[in-house]
């Protein structure tokens, strides 16, 4: 069995729960977002893309990294998962360009609520979440979800 599958069959077992499975998929994209947002905020140059927006060098240098563990995992799913986090990036800058220097808040606000609602969904399920036994878990669960998408698109990961 590959990795990528062992590591789902792992994050699986803490997901079975109908509630806690909705919840993970409004959160997971949240949270991965408002991370991006944060990485956003460290002081580096921005590059400026037209018709994109900004891009910090931290950012394309934390999109670069995960890319690579997603690569390792499956190209398929790395490539489709780089073109997302573009894609978050781009709503990143623009919630940076509109709040200016108050996006920090917005960010965190959207970590938080998103984080508590995370946590009673595994109330609900009354299992641990993954990462809590190894921090992988923490990029797994976007892909997971991704599998999902894929699974019902019947293009193989």
């Amino acid at each position: 069995m590959r990795k990528i599958d062992l590591l789902f069959a792992e994050y699986s077992e803490s997901h079975r729960n109908a509630t806690n499975k909705f919840i993970h998929w409004i959160c997971v994209p949240l949270i991965f977002w408002t991370i991006l947002g944060f990485i956003s905020y460290i002081p580096t140059p921005n590059m400026y893309l037209k018709y994109y927006g900004f891009l910090s060098i931290a950012s394309f240098i934390a999109i670069t990294l995960v890319t690579i563990f997603y690569f390792r995992l499956s190209w398929r799913i790395a490539l489709i998962m780089f073109f997302v986090m573009l894609l978050m990036e781009h709503f990143v800058s623009l919630v940076n360009v509109t709040f200016t220097r108050k996006s920090w808040i917005f960010f965190l606000a959207v970590f938080v609520i998103t984080w508590i609602l995370q946590f009673v969904g595994h109330k609900i399920e009354g299992k641990k979440p993954s990462f809590l036994k190894d921090l992988q878990f923490l990029l797994i669960g976007p892909i997971w979800l991704l599998s999902f998408i894929l699974k019902k698109l019947g293009i193989k990961y």
